[in-house]
């Protein structure tokens, strides 16, 4: 078959999945009768053969995968427009490395979608050696139907391990995604169908609306912002971080250098360039206090089964193997150190926490 068929054919597949779904505006009601309906099942959980002897590995909560603690996230060069050159050997030279789970989303890399275009190119040939993840951040059943449609087109692939109700933050954010014909709708059919394997949520801003959810559904993982900085405002670690391990959720920490922020060798951008480069965001007019040592190792030291960190370059990308691979837990005085050392530069690390919301 060639390449051109091939792609046709998953095309296909892809539209009967999602079209036999459409049929099923009773399939929250009557699952059974749409899982004798649907005779598609999963292949086996990924295996990337490196990954044992490259890092620690920990439980995704109750997934049955076992993580590297250093996991790839589909931002920084993973979601600049035309930059296949530099994003698709990184990806390539992660699963090199051991790193056994992708993280991207639908609107990483704006309406192209370049994340999941870079990841795809590699998925098209390595898809079982990556546990891959991606995000809708359409609150609808219909919105997100045409997101994982979209998904599986541009990663190439027929499924996906992990399909996340991207960037809850508030009230209003829960209330549509559960509300009749919203997204939560759209996750539960595709999982019954086996096109995504598990399910989650993501979020950075307030952790109130992220508790909410758990409450409401039982999803496998949650994605959520965990660095230093973290117990000075909205901390995550006081009651949602608890509420995750409790309901035994895959915990995967992000922001954890804070885009650089939080780091002492990064060097600010002028003011008057930061204040155009997104509108609210809290302006940093220091470097951080930090290295990208003890932000990764904060993380880690905290209960979650791995972290995401979007690369720059390969060397980014090895620094970070290398400091999974030597990690060792910090003591609760280190750690108490280290919040302590990111005060100063607190509101800049957690600037996801302080812009407008509606």
């Amino acid at each position: 078959m060639s390449e051109e068929q091939a792609a046709a054919a998953r095309k296909q597949g892809r539209r009967e999945f999602l079209k036999a779904s459409g049929a099923v505006t009773a399939a929250l009601l009557t699952p059974s009768a749409l899982v004798a309906d649907t005779p598609k099942t999963m292949p086996g959980l990924p295996v990337n053969p490196v990954t044992q002897s490259a890092m620690p590995t920990r439980n995704l909560g109750k997934t049955g995968y076992k993580v590297g603690i250093f996991s790839l996230g589909g931002q920084a060069s993973l979601e600049r427009p035309s930059n296949f050159d530099v994003a698709v050997p990184i990806v390539e030279r992660a699963l090199d490395l051991g790193v056994n789970y992708i993280d991207t989303s639908s609107i990483y890399g704006g309406p192209e979608r370049w994340s999941e275009q870079y990841v795809g190119k590699v998925m098209a040939h390595r898809r079982n050696e990556a546990f891959l993840a991606t995000k809708t951040k359409e609150r609808t059943r219909d919105g997100s139907m045409r997101m994982i449609e979209k998904s599986l087109e541009l990663l190439k692939t027929d499924h996906v391990d992990l399909w996340q109700l991207h960037d809850i933050g508030t009230m209003t954010d829960v209330n549509e995604v559960f509300a009749k014909d919203g997204a939560v709708e759209a996750l539960m059919e595709m999982q019954q169908q086996k096109v995504v394997r598990f399910l989650g949520i993501t979020g950075h801003y307030r952790p109130d609306a992220l508790m909410e959810c758990i409450k409401r559904h039982p999803f496998d993982t949650i994605l959520m912002a965990m660095n230093a900085a973290d117990p000075h405002h909205y901390s995550f670690n006081e009651q949602l971080l608890p509420l995750a391990v409790e309901r035994q959720m895959g915990i995967i920490g992000m922001k954890v250098p804070a885009r650089g922020r939080i780091l002492s060798t990064w060097t600010p951008p002028p003011i008057e360039q930061q204040k155009h480069s997104w509108e609210g965001m809290v302006l940093a007019p220091t470097p951080g206090t930090i290295t990208m040592r003890e932000a990764m190792y904060y993380t880690l030291s905290r209960p979650v089964s791995t972290v995401i960190i979007g690369c720059d370059t390969i060397a980014q990308l090895e620094e970070n193997v290398h400091l999974a691979r030597e990690f060792t837990p910090l003591s609760d005085g280190q750690v108490t150190e280290l919040v302590a050392k990111a005060e100063p530069v607190s509101k800049p690390s957690l600037f996801f926490r302080f812009y407008d919301r509606p």
